[in-house]
């Protein structure tokens, strides 16, 4: 494994003393955790393309779509929120092994499956291990690496989850394409968006195998008193010396205040009300949601055939706003550790209220024919898609990654696996929120009214940060306060 000093400069000072850092061991065990983005991405966007399948094949109304489509939803918010003391408990790879199998296992039941609640059942199973990965992957990234590149190593996570989408996009697309149609039948005699479900097993597979090669976070084994295995990782990690420091230091900021992590942690021993850093944790998780961007991943097919694109073409779009969501997270990577995560948030926060807007607005002008076709009058389809897609750049260059930065890092390590339960908890109540509730909205009160709704939450987020987040770049988590 090649060998490289960390440079000096700025808020990365003290990693610069750390001496050695094996970058391509670190490399390496962040390249197996963020599968797990990737199949948080490939099972939240796998659903895109197969709604019109599944109303098809279990007679589903609008509210039943919403229901098929949102249950994942259910099993994300528990697993959410049993992810961080389940952590704390058995290991940040234990439960990462744990969301592995629970991707398997859906994946396979949900294509088999013969009915809608069958089909439900399923989608929540996978939504355990989604819910568990979306919190713990960039957890486990941000207690391994050096606080100097943290940030750019915990954005892996969003562009290994648009990764996963944009993978579900062009399998669904290349299915149904050669299908001739997602409710066509395809190999074997069983419907494309069946398959479309089943491809999911073979990464699911891979993270389940690669995760047995990784080692425990070394903040965890310190935590459980198990210091020399704790010294092991971390010399592997970052040389020996650097590693006499780290486990000192991790245990320095247990032992002022060490016991077992509990839920009543996140109040403030003296004045008795939830701490200042929950709440800023839970607003990110749930700011993130109500712009709507799961919107555009989970309806995105259908969101567009709603306003005149054929099937063929709405997925090919779905194909594009993937696409420009990994440049957009590539840039993020480039410029998280350098300009910070506040002002990337702020930035967000603006870019998306603004094109939010412009969308609300193309969509306002639709007309319907005489023979109930839709359409966007003049350029304002292109307008339309244009606003959505710089919308999708600006989210993804911004709130996509650095929320989940965020949340891996902002804790002090006693309330880390619990605050991160209280805010993936509220982060997927929020997606669930948003997401059941917009096929019913685009009809009434409409796309243009719903899409409105979006861009004031995006307009609010950009004065809660300012008000309530406070920037961690370079900080060590040792160093972090609540």
């Amino acid at each position: 494994m090649a060998m490289v000093m960390m440079e000096p400069g700025g808020p990365a000072d003290r990693d610069a003393a750390m001496g050695q850092v094996n970058m391509g061991f670190i490399a390496a065990i962040v390249a197996v955790a963020t599968i797990g983005g990737f199949m948080f991405g490939y099972d939240s966007g796998v659903i895109n393309g197969t709604q019109k399948g599944l109303e098809s094949a279990f007679d589903l109304g609008k509210l039943g779509i919403g229901v098929n489509v949102g249950a994942i939803l259910i099993g994300s918010s528990i697993g959410a929120f049993g992810a961080g003391r389940l952590a704390d408990r058995i290991g940040r790879r234990g439960v990462m092994m744990g969301s592995a199998f629970l991707f398997l296992v859906s994946a396979l039941v949900a294509g088999a499956a013969s009915s809608s609640f069958i089909f439900i059942l399923a989608r929540i199973v996978g939504g355990l291990g989604v819910g568990a990965a979306s919190v713990i992957s960039p957890v486990y990234i941000s207690e391994v690496t050096p606080a100097a590149i943290r940030g750019r190593l915990s954005s892996l996570q969003q562009v290994m989850i648009i990764t996963g989408l944009t993978g579900a996009f062009v399998a669904n697309f290349a299915l149904a394409r050669y299908a001739g149609g997602s409710t066509a039948s395809f190999w074997f005699g069983f419907t494309a968006w069946r398959w479309m479900f089943w491809l999911q097993a073979i990464p699911a597979l891979v993270y389940l195998l690669a995760l047995l090669v990784i080692p425990e976070s070394p903040r965890y084994l310190v935590a459980r008193g198990r210091d020399d295995e704790a010294h092991k990782v971390l010399t592997r990690l970052f040389g020996t010396a650097e590693a006499d420091r780290k486990v000192g230091e991790i245990r320095g900021s247990l032992a002022a205040d060490h016991h077992r992590p509990k839920l009543s942690d996140l109040k403030d021993r003296t004045s008795g009300k939830i701490r200042p850093i929950v709440w800023a944790g839970i607003g990110l998780a749930v700011f993130q949601q109500l712009v709507g961007i799961n919107v555009v991943f989970y309806y995105g097919a259908t969101l567009w055939e709603a306003v005149g694109f054929s099937e063929d073409y709405a997925l090919q779009t779905n194909i594009l706003s993937g696409v420009l969501s990994i440049a957009a997270c590539v840039f993020t990577i480039f410029t998280v550790d350098r300009i910070g995560r506040k002002p990337l948030l702020l930035i967000g926060s603006a870019g998306m209220a603004v094109t939010l807007a412009v969308v609300a607005w193309a969509f306002s002008t639709a007309v319907t024919d005489a023979a109930g076709a839709v359409s966007l009058p003049g350029n304002n389809g292109v307008i339309a898609l244009v606003a959505a897609n710089l919308y999708v750049i600006f989210f993804n260059a911004s709130w996509g990654p650095v929320m989940w930065v965020m949340l891996g890092e902002m804790f002090p390590n006693q309330i880390r696996g619990s605050g991160l339960a209280v805010a993936g908890f509220a982060q997927w109540i929020a997606n669930a929120a948003i997401s059941v509730s917009f096929p019913a909205l685009a009809v009434s009160p409409g796309l243009a009214v719903t899409y409105t709704g979006y861009a004031v939450f995006a307009a609010i987020s950009f004065f809660f940060v300012r008000k309530m987040v406070h920037e961690t770049r370079g900080r060590e988590l040792e160093d972090m306060q609540g």
